[in-house]
């Protein structure tokens, strides 16, 4: 899959992403130093320390989603856009602990999606065991963490997560890159409060306004492309 096939992919995708997974700021834990020191992927994320994520797992986030989503000429790569760090603050939000979800068995794994989500793990469960089982995998078959593998080993080991090719204990490996996927659309797009988007990146590449108090002065204007830039739920504009 090209660089540019997987932009497209996730341009398309936008209108797929639940807007309720995205918790309100005010619900975010203080930060905790990290165990060890980390191992960063940019500029951008040596500014953050993550939360939940451990050292190993913070590798593999900043991996794995710049390969779903990499950097182009259409706009910036997901760890510029401070997708991992969107993941990592949702990770202390009630969505990421279940409490938005009803949790109770039985637990069908093999049901249609739109009945709803029936697993009996919450995506904090999902993001731990699924890297584990994950890096694990990769060091039998490669001899390396996925983090430390070339860019297009990268590339093979997420095809082989999404087919199920990746056997792990606790779930279907799918059910993890699912996650993952969902959570690198949601950060691209959200409102930068939350931590991912970047200098509006994601709204920009989109022509998203944001949020913007009233569009009132627009309204005779149909089919006209909007001129003035992106804005943040905190006043930043673009």
């Amino acid at each position: 899959m090209s660089d540019n096939s997987r932009r497209n992919f996730i341009k398309a995708g936008l209108t797929l992403v639940p807007v309720v997974t995205i918790a309100p700021q005010s619900v975010f834990s203080a930060p905790t130093a990290p165990p060890q020191e980390l191992v960063e992927s940019s500029a951008s994320s040596q500014r953050y320390l993550p939360r939940f994520f451990t050292e190993s797992e913070w590798a593999f986030i900043n991996a794995a989603s710049a390969q779903l989503i990499p950097e182009d000429d259409i706009g910036p790569g997901a760890v510029a856009c401070g997708i991992p760090e969107f993941i990592d603050r949702q990770m202390e939000t009630p969505y990421a602990h279940g409490a938005l979800w009803y949790m109770q068995g039985p637990f069908l794994t093999d049901l249609p999606a739109e009945l709803g989500y029936q697993q009996k793990l919450t995506p904090r469960d999902i993001y731990r065991f699924g890297i584990q089982a994950s890096n694990a995998w990769c060091q039998k078959a490669h001899g390396k963490a996925f983090n430390e593998l070339a860019p297009e080993m990268q590339i093979a080991v997420l095809r082989q997560l999404e087919t199920d090719a990746v056997a792990m204990d606790d779930m279907k490996s799918s059910l993890f890159f699912g996650q993952l996927l969902k959570n690198c659309k949601e950060g691209y797009f959200a409102d930068p409060v939350y931590g991912g988007n970047k200098k509006l990146s994601g709204w920009k590449m989109i022509g998203f306004p944001g949020a913007r108090a009233d569009f009132a002065d627009w309204i005779d204007h149909p089919n006209e492309k909007y001129p003035l830039g992106s804005v943040s739920i905190d006043g930043k504009r673009s």
